[in-house]
């Protein structure tokens, strides 16, 4: 017993020997930071820092190999405790969130049954899951159960649900979902993200020029989530008091209740969540990215300008507007009357944007007080020419330019817009039939003309308005002359307008555009007196800046005026200048041109970043106003399960009255929140294929 016990003490101490001499041979220093950083991060070992567990993320970290930031679960207070480690400046990250994208659950159809599988990745697998959509949710819960942080959870109609506080996004859902459904992106790349065919969409969302979430924004206001609705609508649009009040709402066109009801009034449900969280003064935080360091000019500071400015800004970028006008709005400050858009209500929008951090200059002309070597010269990495659409295009009328009384509608409306209204007389004519040509209408009976008359050579069918500008200007006693063709002025010996004659038109075989060619009637000639005359068939961009050779600019492309770019990337033949809105091609909607603003501010972001600039394949593109181009399977001739609702009406100012006749008071007013409460409920709630049936 006592030699097998010094035998076992001698072997231990040769051992020991035997250990400190490795130790010292094969001695492993480990920085003790990395012990320090550890204990800073979560300790949930959820992988989602895209280490291994903790310990490989805080050496990651000491390494240098990751950021201070990288504990997501760890958040914002963690970044800073490691950086107090590391003796470093923690900086602003932005948040990773988990986003389900399918609205399908128990409503989309089944084509068979799983017997035994219970698992989204195995049902995928078999014949790509038993739902008629493709894309739809499983409904398995994959996700929910890749979870670490019960942040998710398959919800009562079948799909999964976000806890939205408890969600770190750590990206485990979106690697346990073989669809795509579930997506952990910042707000940086939602703001980036274009309408894709593999998306999940709405008929509504796949024709809004804007790509608009509108069936996510009226379930906010469903559930009186006012203020969720209009931070929905900002992820797009940041001009949503605006908008609703003068958007024509091609959504609407594609609104599936359509087939057996009246369309949602998708529009007037954006004005009222939009006003109430001003009217009740709610708080709400417009998130932007850490600060890039690049700065970038905006030239004009029209919706497209001060869209891409917002949507910059919130990328991270510095930017700076300049303006040759006083104030900021381009057409729809100078263009659109107030009794259809109030200043104030405009300036309500204008300054949530300027108020993320954007630098204004006014009364600054391009080509004359400042150009494109100034501004590169001023540090500035990229430009953008938003500059609008400020001149009037010619109604090849002789002596148009001459005749006293005779004055372009972009003249007509600016005097408005800086407080000095053009004088009429008695009986006014406008040539035109588009939305200008109603503003300038509508603005002559308030300006005290007893007579006003519309010239168009189609019949109001073919106008391009929008039919309740039409509408209203029926209300308002105005003067509908149709198939016309003005040809020459009368006028008196000083050269004062007297008249307008014109010939009579008939409709003959469809042109480029679709509509039938007006063709004029020998002998039909017509006199109408008049006082005024006003041209309203289109306005073209200045770029005469262009022209100017020896100059940075000179190397832009035109075309009647636009500047060309490609119309992807909004990029032009000098690769830091960018273009949008109506100076890019011809001039369109208010919400076509933030939409334009917004892809502009994408292609300028990718260029600054170094990164690819081209849209995905997969890019889905809709001619909202012709209605085509939209996802396959999407349109549908009839839906079932419907019953007919009614859509409610327009409050308005009464016709006739003289507020509404003789004034600049807003004329289209606000729903209550009953009103919306009942037209958020008629919403369906559509996802590419299935919907909400009014029988569940």
């Amino acid at each position: 017993m006592l030699e097998a016990l010094l035998l076992m003490m001698g072997l231990g101490g040769v051992a020991g020997t035997l250990l400190g001499v490795a130790s010292r041979i094969f001695y492993v220093w480990e920085d003790p930071r990395i012990a320090e950083v550890e204990n800073c991060l979560a300790g949930a070992n959820c992988g989602g820092c895209g280490f291994t567990g903790c310990a490989a993320c805080a050496k990651a970290i000491v390494e240098g190999r990751a950021d201070v930031g990288a504990c997501l679960v760890a958040g914002a207070d963690g970044a800073a405790k490691v950086a107090a480690v590391l003796g470093l400046e923690a900086g602003a990250a932005e948040p990773l969130t988990s986003q389900n994208t399918c609205t399908g659950g128990f409503r989309a159809p089944e084509k068979f049954s799983y017997m035994g599988v219970n698992d989204c990745r195995a049902a995928y697998l078999l014949y790509a899951g038993a739902k008629d959509c493709d894309v739809g949710c499983l409904g398995f819960g994959s996700c929910v159960k890749a979870c670490l942080f019960d942040a998710l959870k398959i919800g009562p109609d079948g799909y999964p649900v976000v806890d939205a506080e408890k969600c770190v996004g750590c990206g485990a859902c979106e690697k346990a979902c073989p669809k795509g459904i579930m997506q952990v992106r910042k707000p940086s790349d939602r703001i980036l993200h274009v309408n894709l065919v593999t998306d999940r969409l709405a008929p509504c969302r796949q024709t809004c020029p804007a790509e608009i979430n509108i069936p996510k924004y009226i379930h906010h206001i469903r559930n009186k989530e006012y203020d969720k609705a209009y931070l929905t609508i900002m992820e797009r649009n940041p001009m949503p008091l605006s908008t609703g009040r003068v958007c024509p709402h091609p959504c609407e066109d594609a609104c599936r209740r359509a087939l057996a009801d009246d369309p949602v009034s998708i529009n007037q449900l954006k004005r009222f969540c939009s006003d109430w969280v001003y009217d009740e003064g709610a708080q709400v935080k417009i998130p932007v990215a850490p600060d890039t360091g690049y700065k970038v000019a905006i030239v004009g500071g029209g919706p497209s300008g001060l869209t891409a400015a917002y949507f910059l800004r919130r990328l991270g970028h510095k930017v700076k507007i300049f303006e040759w006008l006083p104030k900021l709005g381009g057409m729809i400050y100078y263009g659109i009357p107030e009794y259809r858009l109030p200043k104030e209500i405009l300036y309500k929008d204008i300054n949530r944007i300027l108020d993320l951090g954007i630098e204004v200059k006014t009364d600054v002309k391009f080509g004359v007080d400042f150009d494109l070597e100034s501004l590169v010269g001023g540090g500035f990495d990229a430009v953008l020419m938003s500059i609008g659409a400020m001149n009037h295009a010619s109604a090849r009328i002789p002596d148009e330019d001459k005749v006293k009384g005779v004055v372009p509608a972009t003249d007509f409306l600016r005097k408005q817009g800086l407080g000095d209204p053009y004088r009429v007389g008695k009986k006014v004519g406008i040539i035109g039939g588009g939305n200008v040509a109603m503003d300038c209408l509508r603005s002559s009976v308030r300006l005290g003309a007893e007579k006003v008359y519309c010239l168009y050579r189609r019949t109001i069918k073919e106008m391009p308005a929008n039919v309740v500008e039409i509408e209203a200007c029926e209300h308002e006693g105005i003067e509908f002359i149709t198939l016309c063709t003005p040809t020459k002025f009368t006028t008196d010996d000083e050269g004062n307008l007297t008249g307008i004659e014109y010939l009579k038109n008939e409709l003959g075989e469809p042109d480029a555009s679709g509509r039938r060619k007006p063709v004029p009637i020998e002998g039909s000639e017509t006199v109408i007196p008049l006082d005024n005359f006003i041209l309203a068939i289109g306005q073209t961009t200045d770029s005469a800046f262009a022209d100017k050779e020896g100059t940075a600019v000179s190397r832009l492309e035109t075309k009647r005026g636009s500047i060309l770019n490609d119309p992807d990337t909004h990029q032009t033949a000098i690769p830091y200048v960018f273009t949008s809105g109506d100076s890019a091609g011809p001039p369109g909607l208010l919400v076509a041109a933030i939409g334009a603003g917004r892809r502009a501010a994408r292609g300028i972001h990718k260029y600054l970043m170094g990164e690819d600039m081209a849209f995905p394949p997969a890019r889905l593109r809709v001619d909202s106003r012709r209605m085509k181009g939209h996802i396959p399977g999407t349109i549908f001739d009839s839906i079932e399960g419907i019953k007919k609702k009614g859509r409610i009406a327009q409050p308005e100012l009464e016709p006739g009255s003289y507020e509404r006749q003789h004034t600049y008071a807003e004329v289209d007013l606000t729903v209550t929140e009953e009103e919306a409460l009942k037209e958020a409920n008629r919403c369906m709630r559509c996802c590419l294929t299935c919907y909400n049936k009014d029988a569940r």
